[in-house]
């Protein structure tokens, strides 16, 4: 597997070979909203469910997700839950790690700001059709594309894991 990520993409790859990996099975809960652990689990295989409040806000299954990084910065408990959809491995890192090592640093702040980026551009898109009195099913199409950008696990830009 490759995590090219500019010059700290060899590091990186370093970090996540000395982890632990952990496997939940179908329908396991892999984080539990409200809990606090001070883990982040980084996908290596398998598919995820993300909810929030009951409610399911995105599914998962691109290789190098980083689920429990907002939990770990805030230093708060985790605010969704991540449910396995099928059997999957995890990479599993202390968040302390996060203050300790700069290229774990570097890939949850480029995650952090792509979504930044995403939830800018994807609110101005739907105010605009707000304004323009767009139809309620052009609205939820919008509405579920920002949901799938801002899904806090996706990969910062330039991150194309290999096989």
């Amino acid at each position: 597997m490759s995590y090219p990520m500019g010059p700290d993409g060899a590091e990186f790859e370093k970090f996540l070979a000395n982890l632990t990996v952990v496997t939940r099975l179908a329908g396991e809960t892999v984080l539990s909203a409200e809990l606090k652990t001070d883990l982040l689990l980084i996908l290596k295989k398998g598919a995820v469910v993300v909810l929030k409040d009951s409610v399911e806000i995105a599914r998962v299954a691109q290789l190098g997700a980083v689920f429990g990084e907002l939990s770990a910065l805030l230093e708060q408990p985790h605010t969704a839950e991540v449910r396995a959809l099928e059997d999957s491995q995890f990479y599993v890192a202390d968040a302390e790690l996060l203050e300790k090592d700069p290229s774990v640093l570097l890939y949850v702040a480029k995650t952090l700001a792509q979504r930044l980026v995403d939830a800018n551009t994807g609110l101005i898109e739907l105010k605009k059709q707000i304004q323009a009195d767009q139809s309620r099913s052009v609205l939820d199409k919008t509405l579920e594309r920002i949901q799938q950008k801002l899904a806090p696990w996706g990969r910062p830009t330039g991150f194309e894991p290999g096989l």
